[in-house]
């Protein structure tokens, strides 16, 4: 089993946090990913293209992350909440979760098309950085992914199983990650948009037992439904880390 050492309350990050490396998380939700990421040892900036009230990092822009990404390519700034501006080479690594409904085998096949395939121009952004990245998606989308690594709940004694598949390259070359199988010896705890997913007993559990399941205390039950369980980037975050020092 993989260690997680997950903290997932809003405590400040440390007196030191203004010197660690510094981290993008561009469609950054509620933070699942960026509070893995900070316990890592990252600063982390993160970006939605929506106002995100929940979220748990250490300072977030709302904007078009694709537009975001153009901005700093061309040498320019962004400006966070704070207001403290940021360039392209303040950054260590940028990691993306572009949305997943396109991939998803839950959603219709019907309304994937109405979703953007946002993989593609993310990766052809992140790559024009010249910086390591991380990638993450849904199990649909692995096909799309560079030798993905994937995650399970139940490598981290998590009470959920929500497979990630992570695309990780290290300023150099994408990384091979070894990583242990699922024991899926237990049923998990649904956390999840969806409910009557096929093959799981019907549950209806409650937030209580949704957070403790996915290791989150700071967010509303449909940011839990969609968010990646900080124990995954945490693990990522560290990886990449020593891979790129």
């Amino acid at each position: 089993m993989l260690n997680a050492g997950v903290i997932t309350s809003k405590e400040n990050q440390g007196a030191g946090s203004q010197n660690r490396p510094l981290l993008l998380d561009l469609y950054c939700g509620a933070g699942g990913a960026s509070r893995g990421y900070q316990n890592a040892g990252f600063r982390v900036i993160g970006n939605d293209i929506k106002e995100q009230p929940h979220y748990i990092g250490d300072d977030f822009i709302m904007m078009d992350a694709l537009q975001l990404m153009a901005r700093l390519l061309d040498g320019r700034s962004i400006t966070g909440h704070g207001g403290q501006s940021y360039k392209l080479d303040d950054f260590r690594i940028i990691a993306a979760s572009p949305p997943c409904q396109r991939y998803s085998w839950e959603t219709p096949e019907d309304y994937k098309s109405s979703h953007p395939d946002l993989i593609g121009p993310t990766r052809e952004a992140l790559i024009a950085t010249g910086r390591p990245y991380i990638i993450e998606n849904v199990a649909g989308a692995r096909g799309k992914l560079i030798f993905p690594a994937m995650l399970c709940g139940s490598m981290f004694g998590l009470g959920v199983w929500r497979h990630r598949y992570f695309e990780v390259f290290d300023g150099a070359k994408h990384l091979l990650l070894l990583t242990p199988p699922c024991n899926h010896s237990n049923v998990p705890i649904l956390v999840t948009g969806t409910p009557r997913r096929k093959g799981y007993p019907r549950q209806d559990p409650s937030k209580c037992q949704k957070e403790h399941a996915i290791g989150i205390d700071w967010m509303i039950t449909t940011e839990l439904d969609q968010a990646i369980p900080p124990a995954y980037t945490e693990w990522l975050g560290r990886r990449i880390l020593e891979a790129a020092s």
